[in-house]
Order: C-alpha cells, then structure tokens, then sequence
C-alpha cells in the first residue's frame, strides 16, 4: 500500500509539472485585473484549468463569478475546500496577491486529485472553490448564506504578504457610510444664510482623529471625505465621508462602531447639519484560525520552505470574509513571504506579484495546501481534532 508520504511526493511532483502552466494562470489574471463580482475573465480561466484536469466544475456556482471544482474518491469522507481569490483593487490592479492566491488553490487542487487517483486510502473530496469580491462586497457571505459551505469539512487558502505568519490575527470590520446635510447659500455675499456640511465632515474626521488615542492597539478607524461641495462660492449643502472601524472581536468592534457613531452625531450637532448614516459593506468577522489545521500547516510547511523568510507572527493584518468562513467551517488563512518586502495594497506590491521571484515560494504554498488535504482525507484523529478545536473556538 501506498505510504501518506508517497502521496504527498505525489501531489508535489504534480504540482511541479504543472509549474508552467500554473504561472500562466497567475500570470494572466495579473494582467487582467478586475473588480469584485466583475471577475469574468478569471472565473472562466480558472474553471477552464479545472476542467481540463478532471475536475467536475459548476460555473456561477451560487454567484456569477464564483465557480466549484470538486474531485472526489469512491468512499466517502470529508470534504476539504482550498478557496481561490482573483478581485483586484481600483487603480493599482492585483496589489493584494490574488492571482497567486488562485494560482495556490487550482494547484494544490490539482496535487490531491492526484495523490487521490494513486490510493483509494484517500476517502473524501476536495473542492476548489472560486470566491469573488473579497476586496469590496464579501462574496464568501454570498456564498455561506446561499449555503456553499454547508457540506465543507475544512477551508484552506494562503495569502501573499511581505512577512510570513502562519496564524496572523484578521480583525473584524465594518464600513460605515455618513451623509451631512447643510444648507447652501452665497459664499461671499452672504455665508451665514448657509450651513456648512463640509464643515460637519472635517469635524467629524479631526474627531475620529482624536479618538484614535483612546482606541486599543488592536482598533483601527480609517476614514476618508468622497464629497464636499461643488463650488467654492457655494456654502457645501453635502458632504460625505466613508468611515472604516476594525477590532480585534466581534464584540469589540461593536463598541468602537458605538464611539465612533457618536462622533458622527457630535460633528452634526457642532455645525447644525443633519446627519445620516448607514452600514455599506457587510461586517467582515474576525478570523477564527482552527489550532490543528495550523499545526498541520506549520509541519507540512517545515518540510517543504527549508530556507528562512521574513517573519512576524501574531501582527495584526488587516480583514477578510475568510473571517466569516472560519465562524461556519474550520479554516485557515495564513500569510506567506513572496519575495517581496513590499506592503500589500501597494503598486510595488503589485508588480511584484508578477515577477519570476514570486512563483517558487507560491508553489510552495500549493504544496503545503495539498499535503495538508491528503493528511485530513487520511486520518480520522485528525477530523476528530479539527471538529474538536472548532466547537471549542466558536463556543467562546
């Protein structure tokens, strides 16, 4: 009988044959960008590369540019999902890495299907699933709610940063958009007929600003003024701002969102402006990394990245609808060095998710995903542990 690491040599040398032509992939949505739920061109591409390798693949599974590519063996088992991202960002295209996040889930996909045809040991599925719209409107919420993961016994993904992180802490975050209502009115001949809704925005940006010193190191206010006025000899009658907060729980976001929602109210009482507000992107949760999946990432990984790179374990990295995963299903999303000291969300990041130097420690991350799928399909301690840790962590 086939040994679970013959296997996972299996998945490996898959994976590298395939190299070329996953870095075509990555390559061509990298120089496709396009925006959440517009990601046509990668939806077809990547449920094009499924199919071609024996994957049964639904197109607009639930969403129109999301897809489901499952393989699975005679037994049954359970069903692990490697996610794939391919959004891009307004202006700077693919400054968060998603090409090679869907270059990882299509290739760790493609080493289990062939460590699966190998050994009927593997009992299970695995699932490549396309999830849209990380970037602006959560398409993994889309996905859970219209019950995508109702069947998943595990959710895997990595995702590229300048630093390594196996376990990296996701905050929770809402995004919140204010509307000040002034009055208009002549701006030199008679400015104190008007009410002045610009003003109403600056002070509730200098405000936020303010409340920044009492805010926890793990809190985070962004904010951003998109309207305020048309003409300068015209007292502003609307301004509008974007206001992002974030903590470190669901719960503590829900009481630095009550701060902030009266610093919003206090800027309109100052100016004698009405004010409206409203949630525009759903709460994005905050991640629940699955203790055992880490482990197995982390033993997987050692065998594997036998250089070091940066690292910073336990920093604080922004947020995703991954977070809202892990709160239905056991998942992870760790961050992973590729080759670029770059920040996300940058054009240097951007071209750098690009370049030759990227694919060796992105390969990796394929390879890792798909021995970390073979050990759950094959040990059932270890679906007891995932399930354990899971009841355990969404119980607190």
């Amino acid at each position: 009988m086939i040994s679970k690491e013959q296997l996972k040599k299996v998945a490996c040398d898959a994976i590298d044959e395939a190299a070329d032509e996953l870095r075509q992939v990555s390559d061509a949505i990298w120089e496709h960008p396009e925006l959440g739920l517009e990601e046509h061109y990668a939806h077809d591409l990547l449920a094009d590369f499924l199919e071609k390798h024996e994957f049964q693949t639904e197109r607009s599974y639930k969403l129109k540019t999301a897809f489901r590519g499952q393989y699975e063996s005679v037994k049954e088992g359970p069903n692990v999902a490697i996610l794939c991202e391919y959004d891009a960002l307004p202006s700077i295209g693919h400054a968060c890495g998603h090409n090679l996040i869907s270059e990882i889930g299509v290739a760790a996909g493609l080493g289990v299907k062939e460590a699966m045809k190998k050994s009927d040991v593997l009992c299970g599925k695995v699932t490549i699933l396309g999830t849209p719209a990380e970037e602006s409107v959560g398409g993994k919420i889309d996905l859970i709610d219209a019950g995508a993961f109702d069947d998943i016994d595990a959710a895997v993904m990595s995702h590229a940063y300048p630093v390594s992180d196996p376990a990296p802490v996701l905050l929770a975050r809402e995004a919140l958009e204010v509307k000040y209502l002034g009055r208009p009115s002549h701006a030199g001949g008679y400015p104190w007929e008007g009410i002045n809704a610009l003003d109403a925005a600056v002070a509730c940006y200098n405000s936020l600003a303010c409340l920044r010193q009492q805010c926890k190191p793990t809190w985070r206010i962004h904010a951003i003024i998109t309207e305020g006025g048309e003409k300068i000899n015209i007292i502003p009658e609307k301004a509008v701002l974007q206001v992002g907060v974030r903590a470190l729980a669901n719960e503590e976001m829900l009481q630095l969102r009550t701060k902030v929602i009266a610093v919003i109210e206090s800027a309109a009482t100052a100016t004698g402006c009405q004010v409206e507000w409203r949630t525009v992107l759903r709460p994005y949760a905050a991640m629940v990394n699955n203790s055992t999946l880490v482990s197995l990432y982390e033993s997987n990984l050692a065998t594997l990245q036998v250089e070091p790179v940066p690292s910073a374990k336990g920093g604080h990295y922004g947020s995703t609808d991954m977070g809202n995963v892990s709160q239905v299903v056991p998942s992870i999303r760790p961050i992973f060095y590729a080759g670029s000291p770059e920040a996300i969300h940058t054009r240097e990041f951007a071209r750098d998710a690009a370049k030759p130097e990227a694919q060796p420690y992105t390969l990796i991350q394929a390879k890792v995903l798909a021995q970390m799928t073979i050990d759950i399909l094959m040990d059932t301690e270890i679906q007891e542990q995932i399930k354990s840790d899971f009841i355990k962590d969404t119980e607190q």
